[in-house]
Formats: C-alpha cells, structure tokens, sequence
C-alpha cells in the first residue's frame, strides 16, 4: 500500500512513529475530451492571458486576489513557513466519544501503519481507544493543508478521518423551506414508520453496487469489440400521488414482496425436506 506521509502520532508524551495510507479510492472511470473530427484528444495548456503564451510550471506562483484583477503573490516557501512546526506530527488533543461527531464533519479516512519501531505503543493506543470508547482529537499537515483530525480504530488498525472546522459547516438556517416547527399527521407519521421498519436491514456495504459504472464498463468492452449498443427509452414518471396514497401504494408493495418471498422460503424448504 502506498505511503502518503510519513511522520508521528502523539498523545500525552507518547510519541509513535506511523505511516500515513489512503483508505479509500476514486474507482469513476475517467475519459478525455477527443476532438470529434480526427479522434485526437485534446491539450490542455497552462497560458498567461496577458502575455498571450505557454508558462512552465516553474514559472508558476500562487496568488491571492484581494481586489478585481490584483493579487498577492506567494512562493511554496512562504506557504510552507506558515505551515505549524509539527506539521510532521499528528498530536491528539482531546478524546471524545464518536457519538458527539456529526457525519456532516467526516472528509476523508486514511489508514495509519505502525513504524517498526513502533509495534507496541501503536497497539497499546489502538486498545486504549477500544477499551475507553473513545476516539483522538488532533490537527494533521498533509499536503501543505492543515486539517482537524479524528483517531479512531477499525479492525485492529489506527484510522485517521479528516474533519471539516465548524466554520466551515453551512449553518442549517440558511437552507430555504425548512420548517421551525413542523407539524406531522399521526396517520401518515404511523405508515411511514411502517414503511421505515420494512426495509430495515442489517448494513452490508457488498450489497450495493455501482450501477452506472457497472453499466458503463460493459458497454465500453462491447464498443471495442465492435458490437452495436442499443438504447432504451427512459421513460418519464408522471404518476403524482397524494401523500397519503403513496404511503399506502409503497405499504401494499411492501406487503405484496413480503409474502411472494414468505411463499418462495416455504417452497424451498419443502423441496429440502422431501429431497
């Protein structure tokens, strides 16, 4: 697994030595734009409008735009001076309980490896956040960004979730439409709560799939092996239900699924017995 940083991990006076991994990856497939007439793709290329040519990376700083058109311009050094000092160590500076973390705060997840010269600290840590319920509060430097951070653990591994600071959160008030006090028919919340418990489920993140991108790859190798692709007309949903119809159309669907597959598990079962 690729290594992303390389650095340390801190509580208290504890300090141990951890790699940095990405726990997730981007599996979109990509395409580039191609000029329609010659199947060429096309360049994309960094020019300065002002002097009407190409610019070398090299030549290339950051800027800040304060006012229309004029900016404050910063080397990769002076970026990297205001970077914090520990900017190659993860230190935790509180533990909380996971419960009190919104999901709205989670950005990214990355796995933390132990340093060999680390082995017992790191699981003496990993068994401290289990036993305690407990996850690390900390601030990380990946990448010339400073991010908050949460330390939690995952199947015996050390896991790094990258947080939004609060003042990043849109506040909730300026979402239009959203009701202060919103009233609910008893009948409907009752149908609803029925629908909510018959497609509860245990989570089983195997179970759901990329459809499009499933879709998308099969037509891909039917397009290099030369095949024809036919479309269907996708047709448009215009059935508008009352609310309270609805409810009942999806509890009758619901009822109806239940007992084909009620009838299905008795057939099978009786198959088994009599075989």
């Amino acid at each position: 697994m690729h290594t992303l940083w390389k650095g340390a991990l801190s509580f208290g006076l504890v300090y141990l030595p951890v790699k940095l991994h990405s726990a997730t990856e981007d599996k979109d497939i990509t395409m580039k734009q191609i000029h329609r007439i010659c199947s060429s793709p096309i360049s994309l290329h960094k020019t300065c409008n002002q002097c009407n040519k190409d610019v070398a990376s090299e030549d290339l700083v950051k800027g800040y735009e304060f006012q229309k058109n004029q900016y404050i311009l910063f080397e990769k050094e002076e970026l990297d001076q205001l970077l914090p000092d520990s900017n190659k160590e993860i230190k935790i500076m509180d533990f909380v309980s996971i419960d009190e973390i919104d999901p709205i705060y989670f950005q990214k997840t990355y796995y933390l490896s132990p340093d060999s010269r680390a082995d017992k600290g790191y699981t003496l840590l990993m068994e401290a956040l289990k036993t305690t319920s407990k996850i690390g509060i900390c601030k990380v430097s990946i990448r010339a960004k400073s991010s908050l951070g949460a330390i939690r653990v995952i199947n015996n591994c050390l896991v790094l979730e990258t947080l939004y600071y609060s003042d990043e959160i849109r506040p909730i008030q300026d979402v239009p439409n959203i009701q202060t006090d919103p009233v609910v028919d008893p009948k409907e919340l009752s149908m609803a709560q029925s629908i909510v418990q018959h497609l509860s489920v245990a989570f089983e993140p195997t179970k759901y799939q990329d459809d499009y991108r499933n879709q998308l790859n099969d037509v891909i190798n039917k397009k290099i092996q030369g095949d024809q692709i036919q479309y269907s007309v996708i047709q448009q949903k215009n059935n508008v239900l009352d609310l309270m119809s609805a409810l009942q159309a999806s509890l009758d669907a619901l009822n109806q699924s239940k007992s084909k597959k009620t009838i299905k598990s008795k057939g099978k079962r009786k198959k088994e017995q009599t075989a």
